[in-house]
């Protein structure tokens, strides 16, 4: 039986990782990206798709699915970074922009897969540890992970049958990544040079390293309540015992 993953984001970096992993394992990926991307599978099924464009997500979707009636995983990857700093130099057009991008385009996309599949197994939100930490510099970045974290939490109480996850991925060296390595180390930023220093390192690993490890965790997170968070540093002591 034909096993079917949807992953946003799959141009680069987590969703580009994720969506090699899942094809190298038998499963038909369907995915979206503002980019092109080069996977070149006859099980990798693709459209362009700006997820920040509202009105054009459900034509979108549904043409790529069309005939799919099943969805073993979904992944809501595809997200935006804002300028890192502090909340009061943050303006409410970058707030806008973030949580439209981090929040509500996965409400709308939600609601055309629950509307159109009618077997959906699990949806992993992917999240970060800076919707719980606070940590000064994430500002708006930080608002939409937390309120992520809380559209799955209210959708895996309405939509018993799927079981929702936000998942906060661990250092993954993605594009994001890229961008705060070139800014200037501040002490005011403790976690920024965190960040720096674990560049290039195994502490960081690229995204083709870290998606088995993902991979696994989606399946872990399975076992928790629908709907809770998880961080993936905390799952992977049990990772390692199973």
């Amino acid at each position: 039986m034909q096993k079917n993953i949807l992953i946003t984001g799959v141009s680069s970096g987590i969703g580009h990782g994720l969506a090699k992993y899942y094809l190298k394992t038998g499963y038909h990926v369907y995915g979206v990206s503002r980019r092109e991307t080069q996977i070149d599978s006859e099980r990798f099924h693709f459209m362009t798709l700006d997820i920040a464009k509202f009105n054009q997500i459900q034509n979108t979707i549904t043409t790529l699915l069309e005939g799919v009636t099943s969805l073993e995983l979904v992944v809501l990857n595809a997200g935006i970074l804002p300028t890192f700093g502090d909340m009061k130099e943050t303006s409410l057009e970058n707030i806008d922009q973030t949580m439209q991008v981090n929040v509500w385009s996965n409400k709308v996309l939600l609601d055309c897969l629950i509307s159109h599949i009618p077997n959906i197994k699990q949806v992993i939100g992917i999240s970060s540890g800076a919707s719980q930490s606070g940590a000064r510099g994430w500002n708006a970045y930080a608002l939409s992970k937390a309120t992520l974290n809380m559209l799955l939490s209210l959708y895996a109480a309405e939509e018993p049958h799927i079981h929702f996850s936000a998942l906060a991925p661990g250092l993954v060296d993605t594009p994001m990544q890229d961008y705060l390595n070139q800014l200037e180390p501040s002490p005011i930023y403790p976690v920024l040079g965190r960040l720096q220093s674990a560049k290039g390192t195994p502490d960081m690993p690229l995204p083709d390293e870290a998606a088995h490890k993902l991979a696994q965790s989606f399946e872990k997170v399975l076992s928790q309540p629908s709907g809770e968070f998880a961080d993936i540093r905390n799952l992977h002591s049990i990772l390692l015992r199973n």
